[in-house]
């Protein structure tokens, strides 16, 4: 199966971007913001949701989406490479930086528009962790760097 590539260049394309990396586990040594390039890289092990819900539609309704995946094959995770490009500025809240092996599991990438086209970035992660970035505008990309791997479970969330 090829891998994903998007591009973003508005907040209705970053919530397709923040679909796919919804659950993706993120070593914080993994994030860097590049000031003089004006540019935000982040690598992460995205869960391939796409996957899953493929595997959950051909197997028994009444069955959990662990064990319809199992029935056509396992969940899987992918490395994935994201950018921001034009970003002006970046900080963090929550986040220790200096523990650069931590892990965290991001949750959702948002957009705020303060005057257009520019605006906040916000990446939510599980316990209350933000990275946000300021932007002269919206110019994202999410590429799968590599082959996809037997992911240990399905990521699970309280209604």
């Amino acid at each position: 199966m090829a891998g994903l590539k998007l591009v973003a260049l508005d907040s209705e394309d970053l919530a397709v971007l923040s679909v796919h990396l919804q659950d993706a586990v993120v070593a914080i040594g993994d994030m860097t913001f590049l000031p003089k390039e004006r540019r935000f890289v982040l690598l992460a092990n995205r869960f391939d949701w796409e996957k899953a819900i493929q595997a959950e539609a051909m197997a028994d309704a009444d069955a959990p989406i662990g064990a319809a995946a199992a029935a056509v094959g396992p969940c899987v995770r992918r490395r994935a490479g994201l950018r921001f490009e034009r970003v002006l500025g970046a900080r963090v809240r929550g986040i220790d930086l200096k523990k650069k092996q931590g892990v965290l599991n991001l949750l959702a990438v948002t957009f705020q528009e303060i005057d257009a086209p520019s605006g906040i970035v916000t990446f939510l992660f599980s316990g209350g962790g933000e990275v946000q970035l300021d932007v002269e505008c919206m110019e994202a990309g999410l590429e799968d760097l590599g082959p996809a791997w037997d992911a240990k479970g399905t990521p699970c969330h309280e209604a």
